[in-house]
């Protein structure tokens, strides 16, 4: 039984993996770099605000975690840049990304998109992710392999009336993951994309905090609730983890069934 309980360990663990999780300030990024510490990983959490980050760190520390901060606003090449360097500096690999980081900065219909809105949720949720891919994945591919995790969301699933754009953005980011699997496959680099759902964050505060929009999409959900940050942290690290080594250009959807009722 020792045994059995040791490769498990291995097998959903991350001890000794180095990851970089974009917008891990809050929210489920927060969740996600907390989780893979929590399993062995040596992680970078990074958003635009550096003491916001030097919270979640010192968090992670406390619990007898390895973390360091590296702030970094994805929407800048040359700051996207130096989140890869300088995790490459710091632990001398990187062993998986979580492409986080989003915005939406726009709430209405797609005839009201201005063309600035346009291209700053395209180039913050789209572009900066391959800037974060073609930086990181060359160095897990010459060692050997890692694991990539763009978080999408449902929003690139279905249509929706007023975050058109955000999840034009997201539709994008499953074509990304899918395009990336399959050239970094034959180097043992897995790209996947979690798409969760309504989760109880700052950034969806919009959605949850309207009690007439909460109740209906509730109601419409077989398991009748929004999801919370550490629901999402768990696919992630599971996704990083040994015990996907088979899965990539995937979608894992998290939405307590939304969109399959």
């Amino acid at each position: 039984m020792a045994g059995a309980m040791e490769s498990m360990a291995e097998m959903f663990g991350l001890q000794g993996k180095v990851a970089i999780v974009t917008g891990s300030s809050r929210g489920i990024g927060r969740s996600i770099a907390e989780c893979m510490a929590g399993l062995g990983a040596k992680v970078v959490v990074s958003s635009r605000k550096a003491d916001a980050c030097e919270q979640v760190a010192n968090g992670i520390k406390a619990r007898g975690g390895e973390a360091a901060v590296i702030p970094c606003n994805i929407s800048r090449k040359e700051e996207v840049e130096a989140l890869v360097d300088g995790t490459l500096r710091r632990f001398e690999r990187i062993d998986v990304l979580v492409c986080n980081a989003a915005v939406n900065p726009v709430f209405g219909p797609l005839a009201q998109l201005s063309d600035e809105a346009f291209d700053k949720i395209m180039g913050s949720n789209v572009k900066s992710n391959l800037w974060l891919c073609n930086r990181a994945i060359p160095g897990m591919a010459a060692r050997g392999g890692g694991a990539v995790i763009i978080v999408s969301s449902i929003a690139g699933l279905r249509g929706n009336s007023v975050i058109g754009a955000y999840g034009i953005s997201k539709a994008a980011d499953f074509a990304l993951a899918r395009n990336l699997a399959v050239e970094w496959g034959p180097k043992n680099v897995r790209v996947n994309c979690i798409a969760p759902g309504l989760i109880k964050t700052d950034f969806a505060r919009a959605l949850w905090e309207n009690p007439d929009l909460l109740k209906s999409r509730t109601a419409a959900a077989p398991l009748r609730r929004t999801g919370t940050p550490d629901e999402i942290g768990g696919i992630a690290a599971f996704l990083a983890s040994p015990a996907a080594s088979f899965i990539t250009g995937q979608i894992i959807v998290a939405d307590g069934g939304v969109t399959i009722a």
